[in-house]
């Protein structure tokens, strides 16, 4: 009967053992799954010279294939992990044996409990399974571990496990550690260095360089032993490495360079246009077209602008005041914690420091100094600059210069944004989207819409010159009125209120002359305008009236900057673009900006015959001619009219200014042979910048501050001429005309006596009188326009 109950019993345990056994394994995964199994990965985000400048994650690891990892870092894991990974099947027995004897004093201690695990049950636990602790979980490890073993090689499984192993400071794998501790790829790390990350898989806050560093080293130290015990270093390389300090960055960074953000978080939207959500988790390899060089300059000349900007409208007050008592240093971070975000310290400006006044003078104490004074003297012309607003506790930011002397400085309220393009190309080298990325992630260079002033101006004289107009041809600059249907009437004004009569189309342009514009757009018909003002690319869409021949169309810099190449390039509307070139994480490009088609002599090997000719970058929509024409008028702009400050550059440059009624935006967009940059000046809220803040005093020195930047050490170039353009002398300038359209010599007619003449027989095809479809205008003013004395007095265009 004890029998029957034993077998009973027996047998009641061997089916409830089957049944949780089934339980247990009914969703165990097939170990053959792993076999294509790839751990999530960044996209690393390039400069054009190969700088790293961001990455898109949702798990920070670069992949590493096995093939690049240096022997001795998956050594030094495997002193650490699992020394007989080579020999085993997925299953240590006599390292679990060990472990489990370990255990018994660890339990009794209330130390941590080690499992035992082989790198091949950590990587079945990682990747297949999680991270409960149970028995039924470890049974599976033990399983699945034998399926790899036979699904993958050793050298498989080791790739897997270096690549998705967490090891702390934000890191997934080997490859993001080195960089996010060290700094440094995986192939440039120290002994000591592969030491300490492989120390980090037991509990890598455990082993935190700074608030454990002690506990560390020792951990490092002993993975250095056990690598020289089987031979895979030396004693004496072991030694040398276990003397060294364990130094490492203060913190995980996304990258070094740090001035190209507004770029980078554009590269990210559009990448994600283009890709999705792959781009956090597929490892792609993103070269983009930042030159970092133009970017930092970019970057420099924008704060520096905005920051001279800001300074002529006054001092706004201190952004705190408190008691200067005990612990005032304390209270100082407080309050500025408590500030607007847009009204701190930019990261941009490390050099800033907190300070309060001690007394009106000038006198300060510093929050924190990296010298032996805490004490020091804001300069005099700053303190005269406060006129006489500041107060004892008043707390604000200085920064100290190479003499000792405190500057004082105030976060601007105004905004603005600087976009760089190679006008052949499309490449977008340098873009900042405003003064501060730390302050305000929003993007002006590519979200703001404003109106661009008068810097639409040369895409109407543009459109003039590709009808009926010419070099030659006359335009009368004198007040204008148009009456509407309804009885209402616009009167389009020069900004000096100054008109000059008959003018060269050159002379309208580069005096930026209103009223000479809107009769030139409707002399060509504003729905001509305006269609053609959209296919040259300055707007995305233009109603066809005359107030947009002034610039009252929105559009954006990055937007407007890009269609100025037409009058560098020829004529062609390149496609700005950032993202140059997509490649997976196998090395296949899956994008490329470039769609050019190259003949089959691209393939051939060199054989000194002449290289293949590819067509040019972008789609024509001018002609080179009519590109040229604006061009030499622009540079024109430059030599005798509103950008007369550009002339420093002491190289062929053009350009244009552009300002908007009651001065809300101020532009300049300019050029040499091988730049387009377009700068735009405004407040968020789109009010006032103030009298005269015009593009010529707001934005033309941001621009003349970044191309001095830009083009040092750079020969001077000058613009490309068009081959089969007729170029005769108009009023004194070299001008280009299309075949066939330029002046003709006037034949004497024989008794003709010499005396005035009037406008419409001197100049034969000019627009002068009143045209027929025009209403009446007003008459010119008998007073005539005085004489500039300097040729800096031209004053600003605006929109009105």
């Amino acid at each position: 009967m004890a029998g029957v109950v034993m077998m009973t019993a027996v047998a009641i345990a061997g089916f409830a053992i089957a049944i949780y056994a089934a339980w247990l394994f009914h969703d165990l995964p097939d170990g053959n799954e792993i076999v294509d199994y790839r751990p999530p990965t960044s996209t690393r985000v390039f400069a054009w010279d190969g700088t790293l400048i961001g990455e898109f994650a949702k798990e920070r690891r670069v992949f590493i294939p096995y093939n690049r990892i240096p022997d001795r870092l998956g050594k030094a894991f495997l002193a650490a992990e699992d020394r007989n990974f080579f020999n085993h099947s997925g299953v240590d027995v006599g390292g679990l044996s060990r472990a489990m004897m370990k255990n018994v004093v660890n339990f009794v201690q209330g130390r941590r409990l080690e499992g035992g695990s082989t790198i091949t049950q950590q990587v079945a636990k990682n990747v297949l399974l999680t991270n409960e602790r149970t028995l039924g979980r470890k049974l599976k490890e033990f399983i699945l571990a034998r399926r790899l073993e036979t699904s993958l090689s050793k050298e498989q499984i080791l790739e897997l496990y270096l690549n998705d192993i967490y090891l702390g400071y934000r890191s997934n794998g080997i490859g993001t550690a080195a960089y996010n501790y060290f700094g440094k790829s995986v192939d440039q790390l120290t002994l000591a260095e592969m030491a300490y990350l492989a120390a980090l898989p037991k509990g890598p806050n455990q082993y935190h360089p700074t608030r454990y560093k002690e506990r560390a080293i020792e951990r490092r130290n002993w993975i250095l032993g056990e690598m020289a015990k089987v031979g895979w270093v030396t004693p004496a390389e072991a030694e040398a490495a276990m003397k060294e300090d364990l130094v490492v960055q203060a913190a995980p960074q996304r990258a070094k360079y740090r001035d190209a953000d507004f770029f980078v978080a554009e590269v990210e939207s559009r990448a994600k246009n283009l890709f999705g959500d792959d781009i956090y988790s597929s490892g792609y390899y993103l070269k983009t077209t930042l030159d970092p060089k133009l970017q930092t300059a970019a970057r420099i000349a924008l704060m520096d602008g905005l920051e001279l900007y800001d300074r002529r409208h006054g001092w706004r007050g201190a952004w705190g005041n408190i008691p200067l008592t005990e612990g005032w240093q304390d209270d100082a971070v407080q309050a500025e914690n408590h500030l607007p975000e847009r009204k701190r310290a930019p990261f941009e400006r490390p050099d800033w420091q907190i300070a309060i006044v001690e007394r009106a003078s000038g006198a300060i104490r510093l929050a924190e100094s990296t010298t032996n004074e805490n004490r020091g003297q804001i300069r005099g012309a700053d303190v005269a600059w406060t006129a006489g607003n500041l107060k004892a506790g008043d707390l604000v930011y200085v920064s100290r210069d190479a003499t000792g002397t405190y500057h004082l400085h105030q976060v601007p309220a105004v905004n603005g944004a600087l976009v760089a393009v190679d006008p052949w190309t499309g490449r977008v080298v340098a873009m900042v989207g405003g003064y501060s990325y730390s302050l305000s992630k929003f993007n002006r260079a590519t979200q703001a819409k404003r109106q661009p002033g008068s810097a639409i101006k040369p895409f109407i004289y543009a459109t003039a010159l590709e009808a009926d107009f010419t070099p030659a041809s006359i335009v009368m600059d004198s007040p204008i009125t148009f009456r509407g249907a309804n009885g209402e009437s616009w009167s389009p004004k020069n900004y000096s209120r100054t008109y000059y009569g008959p003018q060269t189309l050159r002379k309208g342009l580069e005096l930026s002359r209103n009223a000479m514009t809107v009769r030139l757009a409707d002399k060509v018909g504003m729905k001509t305008v305006a269609a053609k003002v959209v296919q040259y690319g300055a707007v995305d869409k233009m109603e066809p009236y005359l107030s947009n021949a002034l610039g009252s169309t929105e559009t954006t810099p990055y937007q407007l900057t890009a269609a100025y190449s037409a009058f560098v390039n020829g004529g062609r509307r390149i496609k700005p673009h950032l993202i140059e070139m997509v490649q997976d994480y196998q090395g296949k490009v899956i994008y490329r900006a470039d769609q050019r088609n190259c003949p089959n002599a691209c393939k051939r090997a060199f054989d000194g015959t002449e290289s293949p000719r590819l067509t040019p970058d972008g789609q024509p929509v001018m002609d080179p001619i009519v590109a040229y024409q604006i061009n030499s008028y622009l540079q024109g702009v430059v030599q005798r009219g509103t950008a007369v400050k550009a002339q420093v550059l002491g190289r062929p440059v053009g350009g244009k200014t552009g300002t908007t009624n009651e001065y809300r935006s101020a532009w300049f967009v300019g050029f040499t042979p091988d730049l387009v940059v377009g700068v735009f000046v405004g407040y968020d809220d789109n009010r006032s910048l103030g009298d005269s803040e015009t593009g010529g005093s707001s934005a033309l020195p941001i621009f003349v501050d970044f191309m001095m930047s830009a083009n040092k050490n750079k020969p001077v170039k000058e613009f490309r001429k068009p081959k089969d353009a007729v170029f005769v002398s108009i009023r004194g300038h070299e001008e280009a005309f299309r075949p066939g359209t330029e002046p003709k010599p006037v034949e004497r007619v024989p008794g003709e006596v010499d005396g005035p003449k009037p406008y419409n027989e001197v100049w034969r095809d000019g627009l002068t009188g009143q045209p027929a479809d025009e209403v009446p205008v007003q008459k010119q003013p008998t007073e005539q326009p005085k004489k500039k004395k300097y040729v800096d007095e031209i004053e600003e265009e605006v929109l009105y």
